[in-house]
């Protein structure tokens, strides 16, 4: 079967494999790596050992897996003999360091970091959007978007797909879930001290983070004057929704939200569309829930796509702005360390298991 036969998607948990799998998870005590290690679970990925490899620091903590304590090893470049698929979660550094010895090893690599992300010789992919890119991984390397490029794609690409895409404009709302857990503690002390009338300093993030939004915190173009965040999503949409030309713009902002990114999408298309055709579409993509309850006002939130595969896609109406027809907006929220991250990623590997690629 090829990677982008349709029965790629069928499902969202891995059939059975003739084996059980070796797998690592680099960066296996960071946000993303819990997720991972809860995902595999959860879906009932086929992992006959699960390597749980993070910084000597880390070393000789144990996690649970499947009602088991597993302990975390020291990463160096022999923690990959034998494993068959290691899902990088721990940095680009990190990434560019050791996935080569994982693929030396004979290991399939999915890598959640922006090593990778933009080599025009590693598929970027999200399974939805473009599963037959996992045709093109000779080297075993598979890079995982950003977290807002990948949750985008899964909204636009339903729509892409039926009336060309071209032109959007966004403005993200970011939790803090996207910096990591460190960014998420000092949101939760940040609220905390505020409710408590004390004085909090920042520590994790550059600006006060309870009941306040800023800009991301990745660093400005001097040139284009869009920070690296908003760099990032644009080029990574192109790819995956295959526009390399496509005008996007992108606004992102942290929120004091814990978990799960939202995006205002204001999108224009080669075709005049309407409000009944798009919802229409949207209601029976893969990975979408359509959240759109006008009279009741009910529409997606965070606290909805917290803990959801699904990204949730609501507020679709026409742009009056653009009197051709041809335009829309919408809002959408999906859960970043899902989504954004390890669920995607164990979804990737769940289609080369499928396919019997790993």
């Amino acid at each position: 079967m090829s990677l982008s036969s349709p029965d790629v998607l069928d499902r969202p948990a891995a059939r059975p494999a003739r084996r059980s799998l070796t797998v690592a998870i680099v960066g296996a005590t960071g946000a993303v790596g819990a997720e991972l290690i809860a995902c595999l679970e959860r879906r009932g990925f086929p992992v006959g050992e699960l390597r749980l490899l993070a910084s000597p620091r880390s070393a000789g903590q144990t996690l649970s897996f499947r009602g088991a304590p597993v302990t975390v090893q020291a990463l160096d470049e022999d923690s990959f003999d034998g494993v068959d698929l290691a899902l990088f979660s721990a940095g680009a550094s990190v990434s560019r360091r050791y996935a080569p010895a994982a693929q030396a090893a004979g290991a399939w690599v999915v890598d959640n970091s922006s090593a990778f992300r933009m080599d025009e010789a590693t598929p970027l992919v999200v399974p939805e959007v473009n599963a037959w890119r996992l045709d093109e991984a000779p080297g075993r390397l598979i890079a995982n978007p950003n977290c807002v490029a990948a949750i985008a794609a899964v909204a636009l690409q339903p729509l892409h797909a039926r009336r060309l895409v071209v032109r959007i404009i966004g403005a993200t709302y970011q939790a803090a879930s996207g910096a990591g857990a460190a960014a998420m503690e000092e949101l939760r002390a940040s609220t905390a001290a505020a409710l408590a009338g004390e004085a909090f300093t920042p520590q994790v993030l550059a600006h006060p983070y309870a009941f306040n939004l800023f800009s991301h915190d990745a660093a400005v173009d001097p040139e284009t004057g869009y920070n690296g965040e908003e760099l990032k999503v644009i080029a990574e949409l192109r790819r995956l929704l295959a526009s390399p030309e496509l005008p996007a713009s992108f606004t992102c902002i942290r929120v004091p939200v814990l978990r799960a990114h939202a995006m205002a999408l204001t999108v224009r298309f080669a075709e005049p569309v309407s409000v009944a055709e798009a919802r229409a579409w949207l209601a029976e993509a893969p990975g979408v829930r359509l959240v759109d309850d006008v009279a009741g006002n009910h529409f997606p939130m965070p606290s909805e796509a917290s803990g959801a595969d699904e990204v949730l896609v609501g507020r679709i109406r026409t742009d009056l702005s653009d009197p051709s027809g041809r335009s829309l907006s919408l809002f959408v929220a999906g859960d970043q360390l899902l989504k954004g991250a390890a669920l995607n990623a164990v979804q990737i590997a769940e289609a080369l298991v499928r396919t019997g690629a790993l």
